[in-house]
């Protein structure tokens, strides 16, 4: 297999910048670029996590950098294969110009994800750990991050496997029973069968309900913060951005546009929009304003619906009540810094619990970050019990949920062993795709493919 390099630090200028290279002359191209100090050995001649500072020189001998080179001995490494790591200023001009010269010295360049199909292909990383590396790359709140940390360690695959295993004794004694009648292998009765695929399918089911909380944690919630004027949206809005993000007057109506910022809230990612407020009347502008806020009310995943603490109950805020009605939605008194006039008793109950906040003084956040996480969900998830990441691994079990509910099916329907026995094969072969122990290359190109080059 060729000897691969590509720079493995993220674009733009940084105080470091790492280029990697990969395969059985790893070391002996990246010696033919980076030459230790004071004579000390060659890269080539270096053992396993040794490093190594020097000079890296492009064909021509001119200097490039000031760096230092790491070494790892395959099978100890990230891919499994020798590598050679090189550490210089991370400025965009100086990693092309090392990686031109680490290519002109032997190496061809990577594709998008190769260092970590290497590490699939060498036995270094299972499939759905592979998956779960780009999770974490891409993790923007604290859950996301715990949920990738998790299938990274494994927890998924185990998962998998235990129910892969349940699946597999059936079968082996079902199979054995049928194959081998005059032994005494004991039968597995229909009565127990049954028992045992309806617990398989119910595992399969918690997976599939598992995936679809999980997503929230992974990719953000859409959330609208909606409110009559000058109840304080913007101010809520700022304070959960930790900007500026939207203007904040007194002046009822200063908000036209949506304002969008991503922020995390108690480790959930929220995908914030702050609206014009709602109400009858104003300016052609803010009459703009205020009907694309009902547009977003209609495809919003959660409304962080304001209601001012200080004043009592308007007309406008009973509208906005009647608005959001049936949909997934956290109350929020605000101003608690001020006399409070508002009775959260009068906030219809089908609302989460009302938490009162003063964006002001950062009263209450902790609160309402609790009553978002209640109402989109997440409360329940277990992030170390295994959630799947992605729409193919959703795709091999709702292929093995519907292979099990056929194996049910055919023994309601008075079916032999054997015959329900092809139905839990092929609910195997589905686990055993994710898992990626029985995977085509087609589906392991179409993985790694989406990977950044250097990963």
């Amino acid at each position: 297999m060729k000897t691969i390099a590509a720079i493995a630090t993220a674009a733009g200028s940084a105080g470091i910048g790492v280029v990697r290279v990969s395969g059985g002359d790893a070391a002996l191209i990246a010696s033919r670029v980076f030459f230790p100090a004071g004579g000390n050995k060659q890269l080539s001649e270096m053992q396993g996590y040794t490093a190594a500072y020097g000079i890296c020189r492009d064909a021509g001998g001119e200097k490039i950098d000031e760096a230092v080179a790491l070494v790892f001995r395959a099978p100890h490494s990230y891919t499994g294969e020798d590598v050679a790591e090189i550490s210089c200023h991370g400025g965009r001009l100086i990693l092309r110009k090392l990686l031109a010269a680490l290519i002109q010295a032997g190496a061809a360049a990577a594709e998008p994800g190769e260092f970590s199909k290497r590490a699939f292909l060498n036995g270094k990383l299972r499939l759905t750990e592979a998956e779960a590396v780009m999770e974490l790359i891409g993790a923007q709140s604290e859950q996301a991050l715990r949920v990738a940390r998790s299938e990274k360690d494994g927890a998924l695959y185990r998962r998998i496997k235990k129910t892969l295993s349940e699946i597999t004794g059936m079968t082996a004694q079902i199979l054995a029973y049928v194959d081998y009648p005059d032994d005494e292998i004991e039968e597995l009765s229909t009565a127990q069968a049954e028992k045992r695929l309806r617990a398989l399918y119910g595992e399969l089911k918690s997976l599939l309900e598992d995936y679809d909380q999980a997503r929230i944690l992974r990719e953000g919630v859409h959330t609208v913060i909606v409110g009559r004027p000058n109840v304080g949206k913007s101010a809520l809005m700022n304070f959960l951005a930790g900007t500026d993000r939207s203007i904040v007057t007194e002046i009822a109506g200063t908000t036209r546009d949506v304002v969008e910022e991503s922020v995390s809230l108690g480790g959930i990612l929220l995908r914030l929009s702050d609206t014009a407020g709602l109400r009858e009347g104003g300016d052609p502008i803010e009459r703009i304003g205020v009907r694309k806020t009902g547009e977003l009310l209609e495809t919003a995943e959660l409304i962080i619906a304001v209601f001012d603490g200080s004043q009592p109950l308007s007309s406008e805020d009973f509208a906005l009540i009647g608005r959001i009605k049936g949909k997934t939605a956290v109350a929020v008194i605000s101003k608690s810094d001020l006399p409070e006039v508002l009775d959260e008793k009068s906030l219809p109950p089908e609302l989460c619990r009302a938490v009162r906040i003063s964006s002001l003084k950062g009263i209450g956040m902790r609160e309402l970050a609790a009553a978002v996480e209640k109402a989109v969900g997440a409360a329940g998830i277990d992030m170390s019990a295994g959630i799947l990441l992605s729409e193919r691994q959703r795709g091999c079990v709702r292929r093995a949920k519907a292979a099990i509910a056929e194996a049910l099916d055919s023994i309601e329907q008075g079916f032999t062993p054997d015959v329900y026995c092809v139905h839990l094969d092929a609910a195997a072969a589905c686990l055993l795709e994710l898992s990626g122990e029985r995977v085509s290359d087609r589906v392991v190109e179409e993985i790694f493919s989406r990977f950044c080059v250097g990963k």
